[in-house]
């Protein structure tokens, strides 16, 4: 396993899960739960742009890497969803559409890179604004509250609904990328 500082990023990222999920059970003001949930739902979130920055910039790149830091992602997102839902300010139905692509593409991906088509379901555009949707809405909805001016709550919603569309979106649009390939398997 690499032990260089991008790698140890990811893996501050993965231990800030369960941190995010415990500070809802800490019996403190909600207001303070609130706070603390999204500055270690946004922190985590910068870790994941400056391990890759600097991964890059370093040339400390691995597959090791490679491997961990989406999933690192996917399980920060994840969590934080099951949170809204438990706290109710997240509809179910877009939990289960947004994990449920996460886990349908990361699939698809593993299947595409065996079969040497990796590169037929690379990140596009549209997985990008899906999940610039999702880190902004999340946060805004673990602060469930207005900041400087601004409903946070309304916001979110909108934002994490918009996410959900795109979410559809991108799944259809990598599944029509690999449907060659998914056809002549079956």
């Amino acid at each position: 396993m690499p032990t260089n500082l991008p790698t140890l990023l990811t893996w501050l990222r993965m231990l800030a899960i369960p941190l995010l999920v415990g500070v809802f059970y800490l019996p403190i003001p909600t207001e303070t739960r609130n706070t603390v949930a999204t500055i270690l739902f946004v922190a985590a979130a910068i870790t994941d742009w400056v391990d890759g920055w600097l991964a890059r910039r370093w040339q400390q790149t691995s597959a090791f890497g490679a491997f961990l830091d989406p999933v690192a992602d996917k399980l920060l997102v994840c969590a934080a969803l099951v949170m809204l839902v438990e706290l109710n300010r997240v509809d179910a139905l877009v939990a289960v559409i947004i994990i449920g692509r996460e886990i349908t593409i990361s699939a698809l991906r593993e299947w595409m890179a065996q079969i040497g088509a990796r590169a037929s379901v690379a990140v596009h555009s549209i997985g990008k604004f899906k999940t610039i949707a999702q880190l902004v809405a999340i946060p805004m909805l673990l602060f469930n509250d207005r900041l400087l001016g601004l409903d946070c709550v309304l916001v979110g919603r909108w934002l994490i609904a918009l996410a959900s569309v795109l979410t559809v979106w991108s799944m259809f649009y990598y599944l029509r990328r690999a449907w060659p390939y998914l056809r002549d398997a079956a």
